[in-house]
């Protein structure tokens, strides 16, 4: 089911990267607006919206900003595309691209990409020593790209506040991925190198992310699809208004 009120749509994964290969998938991320009088009722609509053929995730517009602001790196990719990897752009979504450094702070990226680099790191600990199959083999060579990526990004948007998604030289991402699948503890020194990197580097990021231009951007999004006629509907055919005590 097609939803509505899409702001900002574009490719994200391994065609972003420059690592897709034959046969990989091709993500989408996008964030879309719930229509505002939805936000007030008793059943707030749903924040994403997951779908398989095309693989595609959309968050809420309210929902995408949170998950930006904790550093998410996946959320973050959206508004960091190059201009040819957008399939929808919006007037709205381009203010968001216009104001994606106010969602930056130092703690939260190093936080989140260190994180999440560390998360693939236990992926490919616990997959022992390389001796399993070929289909378990390829996931392993996956995670790892994607820790050497997310390390790379994330001290680059640490010390620059700047992000570039299309790697530099896609074969050495793939021949560390091709060695760490045949022996996982391989990955650890590039984690602890990149470590260190982010304990000695200056951030070029402020302590806070700046909560209020994402804010005024929020409202800005809740005002344009805020449609007031629903609320006269309402209160068409009620007759004359009766005014009751509090008790």
């Amino acid at each position: 089911m097609p939803v509505p009120n899409v702001l900002l749509s574009g490719i994200v994964g391994s065609t972003a990267y420059g690592l897709a290969h034959e046969g990989s998938d091709v993500d989408r991320l996008g964030l879309f607006a719930a229509a505002t009088e939805r936000l007030h009722g008793l059943r707030p609509p749903k924040e994403s919206h997951v779908s398989t053929a095309p693989d595609r995730t959309l968050h809420e517009a309210a929902k995408w900003c949170r998950l930006a602001l904790g550093g998410n790196p996946t959320a973050m990719e959206l508004v960091w595309l190059p201009d040819e990897l957008y399939e929808v752009r919006t007037e709205l979504g381009d203010e968001l691209i216009g104001i994606r450094t106010s969602f930056l702070s130092a703690k939260r990226v190093r936080d989140a990409y260190l994180g999440y680099a560390t998360q693939q790191f236990r992926r490919l600990e616990s997959r022992g020593d390389g001796s399993f199959s070929a289909d378990t083999r390829r996931r392993t060579a996956k995670h790892a790209r994607h820790l050497k990526r997310l390390c790379h990004q994330g001290l680059e948007l640490y010390t620059t506040g700047r992000l570039t998604l299309r790697v530099e030289n896609p074969q050495e991402y793939h021949e560390f991925g091709e060695r760490v699948a045949t022996d996982p503890t391989a990955a650890l020194p590039l984690l602890r190198f990149y470590e260190n990197a982010f304990g000695e580097a200056r951030a070029a990021l402020p302590q806070r992310p700046d909560e209020t231009a994402v804010e005024a951007w929020l409202h800005r999004v809740r005002a344009h699809f805020y449609a007031p006629g629903a609320r006269a509907a309402g209160r068409r055919g009620s007759g004359r208004s009766v005014h009751l005590p509090y008790r």
